[in-house]
């Protein structure tokens, strides 16, 4: 069995009045495709943005095991380095990409390589290589609103995995999407993320999305409240 990459212990977290995680564990081992689905207000995307050092937990832990290092407890993180590890070990796919329209597609690539003091031209250089490798080539000179939903979803992946990250999350990566370009954004994040041997974590409320991953977990009520393979 693969290692864990990110493992979640007794996770509790309140807005106010309302829970959100009520002593969530969860354990991701490394080069897996794991769907959390829930229904709105369930805690799913809390429970995403917790294990991302997004958000601090009131209370429990999450650790992060690096291929390389020791692992790391990202809820003690000053958010100084909870930063770092944001931009150097993990990516991140949101439902409407969170694009930067004043820059064009390639640039949006580069620019994660470039906030880690990357050389522009290094920069430009693998961002035009994962465009290519994702059916991008031809489009690099566009901005985002000169592209489709499906093309621009497949720069913000692009985007998390230009830097090398061992471990992407998505938040309803293929929410504003058709089926046929949810399928084909669904097939693109997995090659470039467990099909390179990475870790995903995907929100979604989409069960085929989900069940394309090698792994369900349902919430419910800030609870776990059941997990299961992929279905055929």
């Amino acid at each position: 069995m693969n290692s864990s990459v990110i493992e979640a212990k007794s996770l509790t977290k309140a807005f106010g009045t309302t829970t959100a995680l009520a002593g969530v564990d969860l354990t991701v081992q490394r080069g897996e495709s794991v769907a959390i689905m829930g229904a709105s207000g369930s805690g799913k995307t809390t429970l995403l943005h917790v294990l991302a050092g997004i958000t601090a937990p009131d209370a429990g832990r999450v650790l992060f095991s690096p291929v390389t290092g020791p692992a790391a407890d990202v809820t003690t993180m000053n958010e100084r380095d909870r930063s770092r590890l944001r931009r150097e070990s993990f990516g991140f796919v949101f439902q409407q990409g969170l694009l930067i329209p004043e820059l064009t597609a390639i640039e949006n690539i580069a620019l994660a390589l470039m906030i880690n003091a990357t050389p522009r031209r290094t920069a430009i250089e693998r961002a035009a290589g994962w465009m290519a490798s994702l059916g991008l080539a031809g489009f690099e000179d566009r901005r985002i609103g000169e592209l489709s939903g499906g093309q621009a979803q497949r720069v913000a992946i692009a985007r998390s995995q230009v830097t090398g990250a061992e471990l992407v999350f998505a938040d309803e990566p293929t929410g504003a999407l058709d089926s046929q370009t949810s399928a084909d954004v669904m097939s693109a994040l997995l090659w470039s993320t467990t099909g390179q041997g990475r870790t995903l974590i995907v929100v979604t409320h989409d069960a085929d999305v989900a069940s394309r991953c090698s792994r369900t977990v349902h919430v419910r009520d800030g609870r776990i409240t059941a997990a299961a393979g992929a279905q055929a």
